[in-house]
């Protein structure tokens, strides 16, 4: 059932004494983890929190990397969705665009693209991490285009040296068949 669909049922919520109301709220924030800590965020935090945050996304990230490079590309895969999940989540939680496309582009140039093929197995592991992989740049830049012009001057750069570490690796066909650019000016 929708609040929504039922304008009755909205007027009689508003219409709900304070005390009552509050207790609703937390019962229905505690029931969302991911709204709970959006709240913490937005009522208990500032601005140093939001840099906290994306310090421990990069520095998780950096510690993983090293690891990265002696796994097949199944086991890479797995890696790399959790990383990408991890910044998701960070911008469920802050609603910063600008520090999603930041993390983004940090977490897909510091991933190695060359694993080891898996000898177990009938799949192919490497074409679908390629797949996600710019699957996931496709996104990343459909949102950096949404930013505001400075910081898409302040994030370019960044962006740019990734897509040109995709066409100068074995992924650059599937880049092109998806058609990602070769360059963001």
């Amino acid at each position: 059932m929708k609040l929504s669909e039922h304008k009755d049922l909205k007027t009689a919520i508003t219409e709900l004494p304070v005390k009552e109301k509050d207790k609703l709220l937390l019962r229905l924030v505690a029931k969302d983890k991911v709204l709970t800590e959006h709240l913490h965020y937005k009522l208990l935090e500032d601005e140093t929190d939001l840099e906290d945050r994306k310090e421990r996304i990069k520095a998780d990230v950096d510690e993983q990397i090293p690891e990265l490079k002696k796994l097949n590309a199944k086991e890479a895969l797995v890696k790399v969705r959790k990383m990408i999940t991890s910044v998701n989540h960070f911008y469920k939680v802050t609603k910063d665009p600008i520090g999603e496309v930041e993390l983004k582009l940090f977490i897909l140039n510091a991933i190695p693209l060359d694993y080891k093929k898996s000898t177990f197995g009938y799949r192919d592991f490497m074409m679908l991490f390629s797949v996600y992989y710019i699957k996931t740049v496709a996104v990343t830049i459909n949102k950096f285009k949404k930013l505001h012009e400075d910081l898409q001057f302040d994030l370019s750069e960044s962006l740019n040296q990734l897509l040109d570490k995709i066409y100068s690796s074995k992924l650059a066909g599937a880049a092109e068949a998806s058609n990602l650019p070769k360059e963001i000016s």
